[in-house]
């Protein structure tokens, strides 16, 4: 893929996210008082999970909601500690550069 259309994918991405997030924010600023977390992650995590929503006919943000509330809740979930924390955002910076 040439950098030119990689941009333009990006981009495209970039934007079909925002807007969803949007939506998915008003929608639930209605419903209760929550907090909205946004997040940067690979190009192929996103479309994993947009497939994964598209198949259990929900959106994409209630989607990873679920899996974050259950794996903050799991008792038997690995601790993450902030040095891996901050090689994980290391190395989403340079991937996304």
């Amino acid at each position: 893929m040439t950098d030119p259309s990689r941009r333009a994918r990006r981009a495209a991405i970039r934007a079909e996210y925002a807007v969803e997030e949007a939506e998915a924010a008003e929608a639930e600023a209605v419903e209760s008082e929550q907090a909205v977390v946004s997040v940067r992650v690979p190009a192929s995590l996103a479309d994993a999970l947009k497939a994964r929503a598209a198949a259990e006919h929900i959106p994409t943000s209630a989607l990873v909601r679920r899996i974050l509330s259950r794996a903050v809740e799991s008792r038997d979930a690995p601790v993450i500690t902030e040095d891996q924390v901050e090689e994980i955002v290391r190395r989403v910076l340079r991937e996304s550069a």
